[in-house]
């Protein structure tokens, strides 16, 4: 068993259910919670923690100490760990100010596209060191296209991106733009139909 104590940053919709990850306080590295070695989604129950007052969903910013089973790292999904039958516990939270101390400065966000092909990814041509990222972008659009989609479009070092939104606050956030930060975390999808797409998962 692991014991992490995370800061929440994606609580995002997964198969309609729930992908939660964040970084880890005591070493600064990202851990995605799964429920099975495959990376599975979680259910409702298991992405809840318990305070003084109940039990709860976890959100951004929550510092939350939970119990892992084991390491189960994906060749596109590194930071994966397997949840055990232990409920977390919240420990307090961040502010808003405090978000610029756990940001990424990547070059860009696993290239310019929109996606990573998966058979550059198994055959090493591409190495994905980690699958979540936390950057201040500029330009930040929220938008739903003709298909009713919702989406994202930004600029992120020089680079123009334009990417699906799991946010499950996306309305929220489209009515309240002004008071959104312009710090996205982004996430590296599961493998489908040959590619991993790159997912908004927290507009903050």
């Amino acid at each position: 068993m692991i014991s992490k104590t995370i800061v929440i940053l994606a609580n995002s919709v997964k198969h309609n259910q729930h992908c939660v990850a964040g970084k880890c306080l005591s070493s600064g590295q990202w851990v995605r919670p799964v429920s099975t070695p495959e990376g599975a989604e979680l259910t409702h129950d298991q992405s809840t923690y318990t305070n003084l007052h109940g039990h709860y969903i976890v959100k951004p910013k929550q510092k939350i100490e939970m119990v892992l089973a084991s390491s189960v790292p994906l060749i596109n999904q590194p930071e994966n760990f397997l949840i055990s039958d232990q409920r977390w516990v919240q420990r307090y939270k961040i502010d808003d100010n405090e978000l610029t101390g756990f940001l990424d400065n990547p070059v860009n966000i696993w290239g310019e596209s929109n996606s990573v092909d998966y058979l550059d990814i198994t055959q090493n041509r591409i190495i994905i060191d980690q699958s979540l990222y936390l950057v201040q972008v500029d330009s930040l659009q929220l938008y739903k296209n003709k298909y009713d989609k919702r989406k994202a479009k930004f600029i992120y070092n020089s680079t123009s991106y334009d990417l699906p939104v799991t946010d499950p606050n996306f309305d929220q956030k489209v009515n309240e733009i002004d008071d959104v930060l312009g710090i996205l975390c982004i996430s590296l999808g599961e493998e489908y139909q040959g590619s991993c797409y790159k997912l908004v998962a927290t507009i903050f």
